[in-house]
């Protein structure tokens, strides 16, 4: 099906805007590698997505203006599919671009991240409030937020301290959930059972104005932007993936080996993964990888 879908959209290329051979076969080989990553239909492409492939390609040591170009001919595509009506929403819409001259992970401090959940909580209305726990439980999980916002009620384990999550390829995956982040959620609870009004939904973060059920990712994305207005922080700093990034880079901080994190951060390949030990001192990374019982030799 994706084969047959970069068929026509360079069809659409050559017929509608022009493109030559050689664009072409720049788009076809940019959109194969693309391909080969994402292994999932069209209609379930996110931002997160995306996101994780110019990580992977950096951390496969392509060039800046390398992955600059094929996020521009992966964005052509989107325009094609979202054109097409084969996907409903265009992914790349709200996504930060890759910028040519950097492209390691932006990340906050924890105390940025503290003063963005305080700015939330800060706020008498129920939506803030549920943006605190929906930051509190991203930041704890390293969620991705097509994971965050879709969440079923019955994703916690509240005996084990743990949230059962399904990612990308409808793979599942288990996660611990930090104290302060159950708390919150079990006040949650309580909370989201009055926002319903009677009603009854099987998500976590409900939403009545949503064709999905649930709070969309878009609307996640415009109300933490305006938080970190809130929180004085600016806002092109603050985005769901960067909540990611600020939770494995934390993490990495405090010694968590690569191979934990990865379970956690749900990445198939471990590459994908070590975009994180770039902004993190060598001997830190060297400190974290021996302590991981796969990294000792056997006989």
């Amino acid at each position: 099906m994706n084969e047959e879908l970069i068929e026509l959209f360079l069809s659409t290329q050559a017929a509608e805007h022009g493109a030559g051979s050689n664009t072409l076969e720049a788009y076809n080989n940019d959109l194969q590698q693309w391909m080969y990553f994402y292994d999932d239909e069209p209609k379930n492409l996110t931002a997160d997505d995306i996101s994780d492939f110019a990580a992977f390609l950096n951390a496969r040591g392509y060039e800046p203006a390398s992955i600059s170009r094929k996020m521009s001919a992966l964005s052509d595509f989107c325009k094609f599919l979202f054109s097409e009506g084969i996907i409903k929403e265009n992914p790349l819409i709200n996504l930060d671009r890759p910028k040519k001259k950097q492209h390691l992970p932006k990340f906050l401090t924890r105390e940025e991240i503290t003063t963005l959940i305080e700015a939330a909580e800060y706020q008498d209305d129920n939506y803030s409030k549920r943006a605190a726990v929906m930051l509190k439980l991203m930041y704890a999980c390293g969620l991705r937020v097509s994971e965050l916002v879709s969440l079923p009620l019955n994703c916690i384990n509240e005996n084990e301290k743990q949230l059962l999550v399904k990612g990308k390829g409808a793979k599942e995956r288990v996660v611990p959930i930090a104290d302060e982040a159950l708390y919150a959620l079990h006040r949650w609870r309580e909370l989201r059972e009055l926002m319903l009004h009677r009603s009854t939904s099987r998500y976590l973060f409900p939403s009545c104005r949503s064709t999905c059920g649930h709070i969309t990712r878009s609307g996640f994305f415009r109300g933490i932007k305006k938080l970190a207005q809130a929180a004085q922080i600016a806002p092109e700093r603050v985005s769901p993936h960067i909540l990611r990034h600020s939770f494995a880079t934390h993490l990495l901080e405090s010694k968590v080996d690569l191979r934990s994190l990865q379970a956690m951060l749900g990445h198939e390949d471990i590459t994908t993964t070590q975009i994180y030990t770039h902004i993190v001192p060598n001997s830190l990374i060297t400190d974290v990888i021996s302590h991981h019982p796969l990294s000792k030799k056997t006989d």
